[in-house]
């Protein structure tokens, strides 16, 4: 398709340099003005001599000065068309109103240096595709700025934007929690005022300057997000007459990149330097500026999670996993593949594996529906050697899916229960909360595009991840994320907080017959490391907050229902033993109340030997030793290789 061409590749802009046009001396407005008065003459009433007509003329220009310069102070705006104006000269006006704005929040001011030849290039790649007679928005640039702007095109008109209230922080537009089924009140959203009114018909260019700092975390700003929705919803309103579907080109200045998910590089015509030009499809930048503003609310409602969902192009959507390390997550992702079957889904499922994954595990993967893909694993410059982080950059290969058209990313460590196709008709990125202002990467919805891929590649050296992992490092590029609702990505986690009431309210979700939730994420040690007895979290002081016994007797239930020659896949690592035996032996000595660790173990896989040969099947023990790092976060197969 067009636009899969789009994503593959994109044509290279030989840059024009252009001469920069200096000079442009302001119009006398004044000086013409006053060429056409001519004064009411007063030497009737002046005394005789020099001296004394000399001090009179003085006073009357005075007294003229003054007025007119209060006159001007006190001079009534004139709204047309949106575009606010004054008695004063266009110039004089957009400067007064930038600067008074700047006075007053500052956050709204970007100190970059516009490149007037890189604007003048996209000025140019507009005017060809036009039919004449451009009209022109211009958003958060100051009153020199303009000037330069009507330099190229006179008819451009500055676009007032009130500010969003100063006492507006990120954490009020991406809040922690939000009462999703609206028991005690509806969530609502930050007001983000909308910009002045376009003209009838709307305008063919918007331009827009954003702030950046280059400072971490640059692309949580309330302003820069205000400053894209605005110019976004001016690009929107342009009219679809003349059969145009495309929405109005939009030019953003910027020393950052723009929201990815908002102004998308499939639909980016060229870039030269802090410059880009963009031509957004309609639908799509309409459908997004239809999500909240945040995830102050939800971008979908609760109860489209139960509805049926119907796909034009079911065969362009695919559910996808990714795999670098056999021994830690093949047996997941089998039982993920079918958990998605079982819960009636005939999407396609693509595992992303790397070099590691022996041919043995392929074909296993390919047995339980997955289709294989092998990638190159892509390494966390941050990450330590062998610690959990240290591959999971490999995640940014879904981006080069482009076969699909939406693909919903699942960790290999969930259980799916009810179908998750309504996820499809969300954008990209579409996800469920985590802590903070940061969404949970184990459930997505991704839009595969080869040039999305390389954006991520390209800035892994100067992007710092808040958890040095891929959820950190994509929640700093994905900043504007639409919450998907919790169920859609259950955590098994009861938080330290939590009261009575509320963990057993979570563990009645858990239990729910039929399900209550669309996936179940396993944090913590995952069933297949545990017997399956009961949930071994139980056993860890630092992982009893992910223990839930209902939600591992189901990921049993799938396991079971795969074909015997895939459960020989999620058989027990000798050394996986020793440290349950351990685990059981500390809770023993704590005496921990829930009481799992008294309970016999009848898991047949407690006598199957997983290992190749005496040594691989050799019992062993850790006499006297500490289970080293921390079990929350340290690689599983660094934990193990200890002992």
């Amino acid at each position: 398709s067009q636009k899969s061409a789009a994503c593959t590749c994109k044509n290279k802009l030989k840059k024009r340099t252009l001469a920069y046009q200096n000079g442009l001396s302001k119009k006398g407005y004044v000086g013409s003005c006053y060429a056409k008065y001519k004064p009411f003459s007063f030497s009737a009433l002046l005394p005789q001599g020099l001296s004394g007509k000399m001090m009179y003329v003085k006073l009357v220009l005075l007294i003229l000065m003054c007025g007119s310069f209060m006159g001007l102070l006190h001079s009534p705006s004139i709204h047309h068309g949106g575009d606010q104006r004054s008695t004063q000269s266009p110039e004089m006006s957009t400067a007064m109103r930038t600067s008074d704005a700047d006075e007053l929040d500052s956050g709204y001011t970007s100190d970059l240096r516009v490149d007037w030849s890189s604007v003048s290039m996209a000025v140019q790649r507009v005017a060809r595709e036009g039919d004449g007679g451009l009209r022109v928005g211009i958003l958060n640039f100051d009153g020199d700025e303009m000037d330069q702007w009507r330099t190229l095109l006179p008819a451009a008109s500055a676009v007032h934007l009130d500010r969003v209230a100063g006492n507006v922080t990120w954490a009020h537009l991406y809040p922690e929690w939000i009462d999703e089924e609206e028991l005690y009140h509806a969530p609502v959203c930050p007001d983000l005022p909308e910009p002045a009114s376009a003209p009838e018909g709307g305008y063919d260019v918007v331009a827009v300057k954003l702030p950046c700092s280059g400072a971490a975390g640059w692309s949580k700003d309330v302003p820069r997000l205000h400053l894209q929705l605005a110019a976004a919803r001016l690009a929107a309103g342009r009219s679809e007459d003349r059969g145009r579907r495309a929405a109005a080109h939009v030019i953003v200045v910027s020393r950052c990149f723009p929201a990815p998910n908002l102004f998308s590089c499939k639909h980016e015509v060229m870039r030269d330097g802090d410059v880009w030009l963009y031509r957004p499809d309609m639908g799509e930048l309409r459908q997004k500026l239809a999500l909240p503003v945040g995830s102050c609310r939800l971008a979908m409602p609760l109860r489209a999670l139960g509805e049926a969902y119907v796909s034009a192009a079911p065969r362009r959507e695919a559910y996808a996993t990714i795999l670098h390390s056999e021994q830690l997550y093949a047996c997941g992702a089998m039982v993920a593949a079918q958990s998605i079957r079982m819960a009636g889904s005939d999407r396609d499922m693509v595992a992303l594996v790397d070099e590691t994954i022996s041919e043995r595990h392929r074909s296993a993967l390919e047995a339980a529906g997955w289709k294989v893909r092998t990638i190159r694993r892509i390494r966390n410059p941050r990450a330590s050697r062998d610690a959990y982080n240290e591959w999971n950059y490999s995640k940014f290969w879904l981006w080069t899916l482009t076969e699909y058209r939406r693909v919903v990313f699942l960790d290999a460590d969930l259980l799916v229960q009810r179908p998750m196709e309504p996820l499809f008709a969300m954008p990209e990125v579409s996800a469920t909360g985590n802590h903070g202002t940061v969404f949970n990467s184990g459930v997505m919805v991704v839009e595969p595009c080869n040039c999305t891929f390389r954006l991520l590649m390209d800035h892994i050296g100067d992007i710092q991840s808040y958890n040095g992992g891929d959820q950190g490092y994509l929640n700093e590029v994905f900043s504007w994320w639409h919450r998907l609702p919790s169920r859609a990505n259950y955590m098994k986690h009861f938080w330290e907080g939590d009261t009575a009431e509320r963990a057993a309210a979570k563990r009645r979700v858990l239990a729910a017959d039929p399900p209550a939730v669309l996936a179940v994420h396993f944090v913590g040690m995952k069933p297949w490391f545990c017997f399956r007895d009961y949930d071994c979290n139980w056993n860890a002081p630092e992982l009893r907050q992910f223990a839930s016994d209902e939600a591992h007797a189901r990921w049993w239930t799938a396991h079971d229902a795969m074909p015997p020659r895939l459960q020989g896949f999620c058989l027990l690592d000798e050394r996986q033993k020793a440290l349950l035996r351990w685990d059981v032996a500390e809770a023993r000595k704590a005496n921990f109340s829930d009481g799992h660790w008294r309970d016999r173990i009848a898991d047949p896989r407690k006598s199957i030997c997983a290992g190749v040969g005496v040594e691989g099947c050799r019992r062993r023990e850790i006499h006297g030793r500490r289970v080293d790092g921390n079990r929350v976060t340290t690689s599983y197969a660094k934990l193990i290789d200890n002992f």
